[in-house]
């Protein structure tokens, strides 16, 4: 006989739906478009890109409600287990609009519209989570969404005027009181009483068409699935994972989701560094990281959009092991570590040192990546990270480089230089280190430097950049971050040869 399957709960839109006999590789969106019939969330890209597609998810957290907006697109059906989903058809009160939308008509926030819900839902979850944004968040809260006609001056303007509007039926904006804490409304409260009635005290096993969905509870669960199913496939934020599905049409037989272990959702903070666990949103961790590296925000806000970091995992970006990921040469940089764990035991390895090959890692089939550590800043550490790429938001970049030193003085104490995008895996500058490592820390010996770093690698030419145009990037951001250091004012970039001299003024 065979083994039961359990069913996959959440709610929706305030009503709870039990799933059963739908292939757990459906994404979110095919469940909401095709079998629930809300064709309001719609399918732009199908690689979480474009925005269209995007809802809001709500889960318990510490206690209280967190609203995040997500992409339909490539979240898996399974892991919504547990939690709260709403999608644009749940705003309207009646005959009234939710402020979101309304604010969205007086502004002229819509001409085709096919992106509007999008852009309604991202505004949603702003709306829930932030009492009086800035222009700033607005436009970080906007990242994931592209508008091809109407322009994002009125989307911003509706983004500002939706606070000042009155509240349509439920799902208001937070209230705060006198202590600044967060006021959960009624409505929330009914909702956080029905996610409790959802919640597992065990691993959720799923099966449908023949394929398998298992979350594990722990990671000491999660190890005994790795060493029993060497060759499932591990998901966490699936942002990757879910376009094998939705682009290469490839059969995931066998998934285990590590979303659900409590203990790996952690994030640690000692003397001694941060250790992130495989299951912490890259929301979460950023935030973390910022708190010890501020110089590297932008570089994690351009890394992903909103929606994209609310699912995707910190850990799971270093497991992919794609030579263009912006995750890995910061972190190398740093110094990290990843921690790999298997039934039998755990193993820390450098992360210079996890990429053998392209698209490959030291891991072990039955081992998963548990977590990554990275040491405790150095009080003279200098950190600075250049992310080249054609757009602003939402591109994958053509060259990643960061760098992190620490001076003694005029002199090289240490440094260590994290690059992508230029080589078949993430890669260490390890020449340039050894050639500037106790050097002066001066116009001459960064001169010499960037002239290695540039023949350090062997890029490609790609649609994204001419492998010429990634090594004389190369060498202009190590001028760039001396000059940086250096105090100076402004710099401009003088094309006077082929190698891009840059100047100071």
């Amino acid at each position: 006989m065979p083994a039961m399957s359990d069913e996959v709960r959440f709610v929706l839109n305030g009503e709870r739906v039990d799933v059963t006999g739908v292939s757990p590789q459906t994404t979110l969106l095919e469940f909401l478009r095709d079998h629930r019939r809300l064709t309001g969330t719609k399918e732009g890209c199908a690689e979480g890109d474009c925005g269209a597609c995007t809802v809001v998810l709500a889960e318990r957290r510490d206690g209280a409600l967190a609203w995040q907006p997500i992409n339909a697109c490539i979240r898996l059906l399974p892991s919504i287990d547990g939690k709260a989903i709403f999608t644009v058809e749940s705003l309207k009160a009646g005959d009234r609009l939710h402020p979101v939308q309304q604010a969205l008509v007086e502004c002229h926030g819509s001409q085709c519209g096919f992106c509007t819900p999008g852009f309604v839902m991202s505004l949603f979850g702003l709306y829930k989570s932030a009492h009086a944004p800035s222009r700033a968040a607005i436009e970080n809260a906007l990242s994931g969404n592209l508008c091809r006609c109407t322009g994002y001056r009125p989307i911003v303007d509706a983004a500002e005027r939706m606070y000042a509007l009155p509240s349509a039926g439920g799902w208001r904006a937070p209230g705060v009181a006198a202590d600044g804490t967060r006021v959960v409304s009624r409505d929330e409260a009914q909702l956080v009483a029905l996610l409790d009635l959802l919640a597992r005290d065990r691993a959720l096993d799923y099966r449908a068409d023949g394929q398998r969905w298992t979350a594990p509870r722990s990671g000491q669960e999660l190890a005994a699935l790795c060493a029993a199913r060497p060759r499932a496939t591990i998901v966490a934020g699936m942002t990757d994972v879910a376009l094998w599905v939705t682009k290469q049409h490839r059969v995931l037989d066998d998934i285990i989701y590590v979303g659900d272990a409590d203990d790996l959702r952690c994030i640690r903070e000692t003397s001694e560094g941060i250790e992130i666990g495989a299951a912490v949103p890259l929301t979460d961790a950023v935030a973390a990281l910022d708190r010890t590296w501020p110089e590297l925000d932008e570089a994690w806000r351009r890394f992903a959009s909103v929606p994209i970091r609310n699912s995707a995992t910190l850990v799971g970006n270093l497991a992919n092991g794609s030579p263009i990921g912006d995750s890995m040469p910061a972190l190398i940089a740093l110094g990290a570590t990843v921690l790999l764990r298997a039934a039998t035991g755990v193993r820390e390895v450098p992360l210079d040192a996890f990429y053998p090959g392209f698209r490959q890692t030291a891991r072990k089939p039955t081992e998963f990546l548990a977590a990554v550590r990275i040491p405790a800043r150095s009080p003279a550490l200098v950190v600075r990270a250049y992310k080249i790429s054609k757009r602003i938001d939402q591109d994958i970049s053509a060259v990643f480089a960061c760098f992190a030193l620490r001076l003694a003085g005029d002199r090289v104490d240490d440094v260590r230089i994290g690059c992508g995008g230029v080589a078949a895996t993430p890669a260490r500058a390890r020449r340039t280190e050894a050639l500037l490592h106790g050097a002066r820390w001066d116009a001459d010996t960064v001169e010499r430097a960037a002239t290695v770093l540039g023949e350090e690698f062997t890029p490609i030419d790609d649609l994204r950049a001419s492998a010429v145009y990634r090594r004389t990037v190369l060498g202009n951001l190590l001028r760039r971050c001396f000059h940086e250091t250096r105090g100076a004012q402004s710099i401009v970039t003088r094309i006077d040869s082929p190698q891009l001299a840059v100047s100071v003024s």
